[in-house]
């Protein structure tokens, strides 16, 4: 079969409908648009709303959000249990070859869940819990 030869069925398509093209076209001198007015014009702004207060100045605008604000990666205590063995250095590097970051940034190390290695952490900051947590597991942390 030859994808080129396939056709719609008979009836499925229509012509699209020509007007403008003046009285004897079928369609009249004002091409199906009635007389005047403004749905008779060839231009209206797709947000106007009959002269009404428009949408988007009745929504309250509060706020400003930043593009160049960086928001902290954040790695749970519970997550640095994937490293297999005591004494290994959790660096930023290892965190991104892992996967439990994404991309290169700022890391924030927080405190949900427990430890059960004696880790070596270097991260951007820590939570007081996630300090606790990693020292009580005897390792140790060093902030970058």
């Amino acid at each position: 079969m030859n994808a080129s030869l396939l056709t719609p069925p008979s009836g499925a398509t229509h012509r699209r409908k020509i007007v403008g093209r003046g009285p004897s076209s079928g369609h009249g001198k004002t091409s199906t648009r009635g007389h005047k007015g403004q749905k008779a014009r060839s231009k209206v702004a797709l947000w106007f709303e009959g002269g009404q207060m428009p949408l988007t100045r009745r929504v309250p605008k509060r706020g400003f959000t930043s593009v160049l604000k960086q928001r902290n990666q954040i790695v749970n205590v519970r997550d640095l249990n994937i490293f297999q063995k005591d004494d290994v250095v959790v660096s930023p590097e290892l965190l991104i070859k892992t996967g439990l970051v994404k991309k290169k940034g700022k890391i924030k190390i927080l405190g949900k869940g427990k430890l059960n290695l004696a880790l070596e952490v270097k991260a951007h900051q820590f939570s007081k819990e996630a300090e606790r947590k990693i020292k009580e597991a005897g390792g140790k942390i060093e902030v970058i």
